[in-house]
């Protein structure tokens, strides 16, 4: 299998697109974005379609594409973690402007359980490395037995096995850490 990476871009936002109608429930990578869990519960689709349309107006291209053999396998959203207001009050962080985060980390079912998980954390943990960042979380769910598309920010395993350290639990999710 041909496996490669990239960046979120106009280039392959229609595979961004593509990935999440097949995959992501149509979520489009907005659940973090939406102000309340309440909100995000009664969005439709076409709610989060424009909701990333606008995010992607603003330039807000925010994580990593995973293609094996040339079809979008898996996304990763990561960005600049408090540019996500809700992440900081559900997980009682403070304001640190050079912490990045990790909010949605999902591979497509007919790829996984392929490596393919572990090669797109390994590439986005490079490409952050190379671009400065010294601090990198992520809030996996701690129910490992959920059923894989309830697990939308990736599973522990996957953090733990990547070098990724456990700062606390938090409701239903940890909070891991990665030091560069």
């Amino acid at each position: 299998m041909d496996i490669r990476i990239e960046p979120f871009n106009p280039g392959n936002r229609e595979d961004f697109f593509d990935f999440h109608s097949r995959v992501g429930g149509e979520c489009f990578c907005t659940a973090w974005w939406t102000p309340t869990w309440e909100e995000y519960a009664q969005a439709s689709a076409e709610d989060n379609l424009a909701r990333r349309e606008k995010l992607l107006g603003e330039g807000e291209y925010d994580g990593y594409l995973i293609y094996a053999d040339d079809k979008v396998a898996g996304w990763c959203q990561v960005g600049q973690r408090d540019r996500l207001g809700k992440v900081l009050e559900q997980f009682t962080l403070t304001f640190e402007p050079r912490t990045w985060a990790i909010t949605c980390f999902q591979i497509d079912p007919t790829y996984q359980r392929q490596g393919l998980a572990a090669a797109l954390l390994e590439a986005v943990i490079r490409d952050l490395g190379q671009r400065g960042v010294k601090r990198l979380e992520a809030f996996p769910k701690i129910d490992i037995n959920l059923p894989g598309h309830q697990q939308w920010t990736g599973p522990i395993t996957l953090y733990e096995k990547a070098g990724f350290k456990k700062l606390r639990d938090n409701r239903s999710r940890a909070v891991f850490v990665y030091e560069f």
